[in-house]
């Protein structure tokens, strides 16, 4: 929360500052938050469980319209995985969108093609991990498995094992202290390596084999998976499985204050965006945009991240709906040129227990409101699309009429921090972007914690932004 005092800029905790009516309102935020943390394990589920969300308000699919006016709710999905929603605004589409958009792929560990293997008597599952993680945060701890398998006869079967009650879950072992005097000398991002991510995934021949046959473990395993689900060994070949930690999301603290959960990164932003495009009050002035992508984890990358061209395709169909039969392709370079965007992308709260890392006066603090990063990057700002400083007025006014409590600050110390989001992919289209999110501890981490105030600011900031 921002304050005056004698011209100077302040941040401090925003929690003193709700009304009571606030407060419920908040604490209904999070739960309806928490839940869909909960199912959108992977981003296939984000996916999912957002369009199941807007269409039970009423947004169709982008297709089934042959022109747009004020007010339609549309959207547009692509391979299950990233989703563009709008609210058409009464403003001529030329004169530009606004855009909230996040990303629903989060840190974790894959399956590679082949990864039924036997070793010691025990069946694991090969793997290779996504994204940056911090490898021995992966192991001795309970994970879960969810994904597809696409069968060459076109049928798709679902897996998602580790979450119900009664599933079993999956565990990455590691060595006990007595014997690991040798891991203990490693530093510490050498202790566990990538290829020792193995997931144990069973222990019991199979009773069927021939005693002197090969692998009986490996045998039995496939057999199940063949029995539950009807996979064979090729089949993943053409699979998506993906390890993730097991459990529900959890308050934290005897106040209730935070949330833990697996994937706050970024699915805290890419469901607030959704929420406030979802909870806007009649029609917008300009049209409200939020994207919902995949692979920021990996450098946007792919079909369905943001530097493939399914946004800008997005925004072409609804302005030909839009304009009629007056578009052209100059149309749609109009309208990207003259939008506004914030890249909904969390960052690193200030967290005590790690003095060394927080630039002081320049970190984001926890409770104190959904945090802008002017720039990302890496040392001298390499990377970062650095928003202008006419769009940050913009803002705050903004901001300041809606009562929206939001703090600014930078990922890390010069030269020792930094990191990647969206921005740079849409500022190249000339429109105004920054990004603003929530403030994380244990980012990157299986289990992240986020405040409820600050979630529930990030969703006001948004939908502030939607409403101009």
């Amino acid at each position: 929360m921002k304050k005056k005092e004698e011209g100077r800029y302040v941040r401090e905790p925003g929690f003193k500052n709700l009304s009571a009516a606030e407060r419920r309102e908040m604490e209904r935020y999070a739960k309806d938050y928490m839940d869909f943390l909960g199912k959108a394990k992977t981003e296939r589920r984000a996916y999912a469980e957002s369009v199941a969300l807007i269409e039970a308000k009423g947004f169709r699919p982008l297709e089934s319209f042959k022109r747009l006016k004020p007010g339609d709710k549309v959207y547009r999905g692509y391979h299950g995985k990233t989703l563009l929603a709008a609210v058409v605004g009464r403003a001529p589409i030329e004169k530009g969108v606004n855009v909230v958009g996040g990303h629903t792929d989060a840190p974790r560990i894959d399956l590679k093609p082949v990864p039924v293997a036997e070793k010691g008597g025990f069946a694991y599952f090969d793997t290779h991990y996504y994204g940056g993680i911090k490898k021995y945060q992966w192991v001795v701890r309970p994970l879960a498995l969810y994904g597809v398998v696409c069968k060459k006869d076109g049928k798709t079967v679902e897996v998602a094992i580790g979450d119900k009650a009664g599933d079993p879950v999956f565990m990455i072992t590691d060595i006990l202290p007595h014997l690991g005097q040798e891991q203990a000398k490693k530093p510490l991002s050498k202790g566990i390596e990538g290829e020792d991510l193995d997931l144990l995934i069973g222990s019991e021949p199979n009773a069927k084999a021939e005693e002197k046959a090969k692998d009986k473990v490996k045998d039995n395993i496939l057999a199940i998976l063949k029995a539950q689900y009807g996979i064979d060994e090729e089949d993943f070949t053409s699979a998506e499985l993906e390890i993730v930690p097991a459990g529900t999301p959890r308050e934290v603290g005897f106040d209730r204050s935070m949330i833990a959960g697996y994937g706050h990164d970024d699915r805290v932003c890419a469901y607030a965006g959704l929420k406030a495009l979802m909870s806007l009050d009649g029609i917008p002035e300009r049209t409200a945009v939020v994207v919902m992508c995949d692979k920021e984890e990996i450098g946007s990358v792919g079909a369905t991240g943001m530097d493939s061209t399914f946004f800008e395709n997005s925004i072409a169909e609804i302005a030909s709906r839009c304009v009629g039969a007056a578009y052209n392709d100059i149309v749609t370079r109009r309208v990207l040129e003259a939008s506004r965007m914030i890249s909904a992308d969390v960052t690193a709260a200030s967290d005590p227990i790690y003095p060394e890392a927080d630039p002081k006066g320049n970190s984001a603090i926890m409770n104190a409101g959904a945090c802008i990063n002017k720039y990302t990057g890496s040392g001298g700002k390499s990377g970062a699309s650095d928003a202008r400083a006419e769009f940050l007025a913009q803002l705050r006014a903004t901001f300041a009429k809606h009562s929206v409590a939001w703090q600014i600050g930078e990922l890390g110390k010069v030269d020792h921090g930094g990191g990647g989001t969206i921005a740079k992919f849409m500022a190249r289209y000339g429109m105004d972007v920054v990004d603003m999110g929530t403030a994380l501890l244990n980012m990157h981490a299986p289990w992240e914690i986020a405040s409820k105030f600050d979630c529930y600011m990030t969703w006001r900031a948004y939908r502030a932004f939607l409403i101009g």
